[in-house]
């Protein structure tokens, strides 16, 4: 109740006390593949790294949102709120993973190092509170994609990690969170805090859990008085592809995070060579002052490694080489486990050989076992993959579902 009246009042103060504008232009046509969720226990809140067109046509193709919220403070509907929107990706909160069958996703158009419009703060604040008097979520469990996504070991991190984002980051600091009439926040990570997974990023931890962790954003939040009207707008940053470039002691994952290895990642070397994330093969060659151009989406890459000749799984997996979640898929077909291979077996997989790390498999898909039986809310997932019988693992955006052969094995997201 004091919650509660603290919001309505500072909603009175501030004079943002205005219905709603929803918008069903951008309905994802996924609606009705999806499955219900079961429970609500998470808000998650994203930034989407790129401007409205291209966001919300990206968000609506890929059922990736249940909402998206512009500069001018419209809603749009992108997947209906009582259905499963892949928005949180590889993501875990207190040991529960896959965060996508529980939450609800709010994207808002920006970027995570730049502050949002008035009008944006004003209409997230309503459509929140709406929604945890919907659905009973409490302040703490309002938070950025940023806090709950995590990483699986790489070539450059050998554990699961947090600070596979920066995603929404600010949304957990006290100033924003007071703008979005939330009281309670999280001042550790319990995941680390049971050592399920490290600190990738030390920066973001400190946003996130730092008493002032708004004085470390990179942007100024408005006043009371300018977040009381919303007509007022801050002017957007550039549209387009967004420039870094890779300085000493830096690697393509501290720039690109993961979408290192995406196909809309483009890497400029200093001789002048041009290659796409999912190009490159020497990781470590990447050299200082190599300009790297992020794509308009929030783009991820692939969570398929590839081993290369005379490599090692443990370069590319780290200490996740022989767990049970850990699939190593045959060029020549068949897949093993990590926990079935000793030591040894592991220095012998040939070249080419295919890895995915935190996954389950399911099937074979027969007449009677659809994908969508095996797992009803991933199976069309951009991170589930397929492996046909005599065929290279495809992922599910690259399969024709009608067109699945009984034998085939589902890889997804454990």
């Amino acid at each position: 109740m004091r919650r509660a009246a603290l919001a309505l009042l500072m909603l009175l103060a501030c004079g943002l006390c205005h219905a709603l504008t929803y918008s069903n232009a951008y309905a994802s046509p996924r609606n009705s593949e999806r499955a219900r969720r079961s429970s609500t226990r998470f808000i998650i809140l994203h930034t989407t790294e790129a401007e409205a067109a291209s966001s919300l046509r990206k968000l609506s193709r890929n059922g990736e949102a249940h909402y998206c919220v512009d500069r001018d403070g419209k809603v749009y509907r992108i997947v209906d709120r009582s259905r499963v929107a892949y928005h949180c990706g590889t993501s875990m909160w207190a040991g529960r993973r896959n965060l996508d069958e529980v939450s609800i996703g709010i994207e808002v158009v920006g970027y995570h190092d730049r502050a949002l419009t008035p009008a944006q703060y004003a209409t997230l604040r309503e459509l929140v509170l709406t929604l945890q008097k919907l659905y009973g979520v409490k302040d703490a469990n309002v938070m950025p994609h940023a806090q709950v996504a995590y990483g699986t070991p790489n070539r450059w991190h050998r554990k699961s990690h947090r600070g596979r984002k920066r995603c929404g980051m600010g949304y957990a600091t006290p100033a924003v969170r007071r703008l979005l009439g939330l009281e309670e926040r999280w001042l550790v990570d319990p995941d680390v805090k049971a050592r399920r997974l490290t600190v990738g990023d030390a920066f973001l931890s400190q946003v996130l859990y730092a008493k002032n962790g708004d004085r470390l954003l990179p942007y100024r939040l408005p006043s009371t008085a300018k977040a009381s009207t919303p007509k007022a707008s801050s002017p957007p940053p550039a549209s387009g592809p967004r420039e870094h470039v890779i300085g000493k002691g830096e690697t393509a994952w501290d720039v690109a995070r993961d979408a290192y290895n995406a196909a809309s990642t483009l890497y400029l070397f200093p001789d002048g060579r041009r290659l796409s994330g999912d190009a490159i093969r020497d990781w470590e060659a990447i050299v200082p002052g190599t300009r790297v151009i992020l794509g308009d989406a929030d783009a991820s890459g692939s969570p398929v490694q590839t081993l290369a000749a005379g490599g090692h799984p443990r370069r590319l997996v780290g200490d996740a080489a022989r767990a049970a979640d850990t699939w190593y898929i045959r060029p020549t077909g068949g897949f093993v486990s990590g926990a079935k291979l000793t030591e040894k077996a592991l220095g012998t997989l040939p070249p080419g050989t295919k890895i995915l790390v935190g996954y389950a498999v399911g099937g074979p898909v027969t007449s009677r076992r659809l994908p969508s039986q095996i797992c009803p809310t991933r199976w069309d997932a951009p991170d589930t993959f397929y492996l046909m019988p005599g065929k290279p693992l495809k992922s599910s955006g690259g399969t024709d579902m009608r067109r699945i052969p009984s034998g085939t094995h589902v890889f997804y997201r454990n």
